[in-house]
């Protein structure tokens, strides 16, 4: 699986953007799709995920309300959609997937086996 991903750039503070992550490479339709981060000097976190076959999702806390996760089956593409960002926001995303893991889903970097190349969220002050 290839994971593209897109959407970042620079936004004030309070603004929105849309991320996608288009998925090739195989038939992508038993996978958890997800969202990682990782500012400067700090260490990649999670950030939401979501379950291909059923569009269920889970976001971290510090996101929770505020970004939304969707998909377009057809399109093989994830959407991040982020509101209300924070300058805390900024930091490069990576798309992410991986197989699901029985009924939960992982927060944990090494249980995602594609990475996408990272797409740089500015947020301004």
């Amino acid at each position: 699986v290839q994971l593209q991903a897109s959407g970042g750039g620079l936004v004030q503070a309070g603004g929105s953007l849309r991320l996608s992550c288009a998925a090739s490479g195989r038939t992508f339709n038993n996978y958890d799709m997800g969202w990682f981060r990782q500012a400067p000097g700090k260490e990649r976190e999670f950030v939401a995920v979501i379950r291909w076959t059923d569009g269920s999702t889970y976001y971290a806390s510090s996101v929770k309300g505020r970004f939304t996760l969707s998909r377009d089956n057809a399109m093989n593409t994830g959407y991040l959609q982020m509101d209300s960002l924070k300058p805390g926001d900024t930091a490069v995303y990576y798309c992410v997937a991986s197989t699901p893991r029985g009924t939960y889903f992982s927060t944990r970097t090494s249980d995602y086996d594609y990475w996408g190349q990272g797409t740089q969220v500015t947020v301004s002050s």
